[in-house]
């Protein structure tokens, strides 16, 4: 746990990894491979992931599925950032939190600018992101509709915002 915790102290030094994040499971696939890559294996270690034979244990399964589903949301979440990619944003004290979109905002490059909107999903907390104002909906890729994904229903605009600007100006609440 440690590893990917950073808590090198009693209760940290332990090889009970249940409950972690997402990305921590990543961390953990990526010390795995580091280990892999740069060292002679010697053996196993009896344990949580192994028994006296040599044989997994229901941890190590565990710890695989754990890995495998945060592997998935990972690329969910990198196909997701593609469709709708990160605005730009910057904060002033005097103007607030500045949203904008450009053909390359969210480190997406692609060939169309789009516009800010409010990315909504059930148990996620919304962000920023730049969204296709022309062409066919990036669910439906075979649709005549040339609105891109100004219809979607995950997306909102930002109060105050034009429909059709590439940045925004949400003033800081007083």
């Amino acid at each position: 746990r440690a590893f990917v915790s950073g808590q090198f102290d009693e209760a940290g030094l332990t090889d009970d990894v249940t409950g972690l994040a997402n990305g921590d499971y990543l961390g953990l696939k990526e010390w795995e491979e580091f280990y892999a890559k740069d060292y002679k294996f010697v053996g196993l270690v009896e344990g949580n992931f192994y028994n006296s034979k040599g044989e997994v244990t229901e941890a190590w399964k565990k710890l695989q599925e754990d890995i495998s589903k945060a592997l998935k949301d990972k690329d969910k979440k990198d196909v997701e950032k593609q469709m709708f990619p990160p605005c730009n944003m910057e904060w002033a004290k005097e103007k607030g939190t500045r949203f904008w979109c450009t053909k390359k905002s969210g480190g997406v490059q692609r060939s169309w600018i789009g516009v800010p909107r409010r990315l909504f999903y059930p148990g996620r907390d919304e962000r920023c992101a730049c969204i296709r104002t022309t062409g066919s909906p990036s669910v439906d890729p075979a649709s005549k509709e040339n609105r891109g994904d100004l219809d979607n229903p995950h997306l909102k605009e930002y109060e105050g915002c034009q429909p059709n600007s590439f940045e925004c100006w949400k003033p800081n609440e007083n």
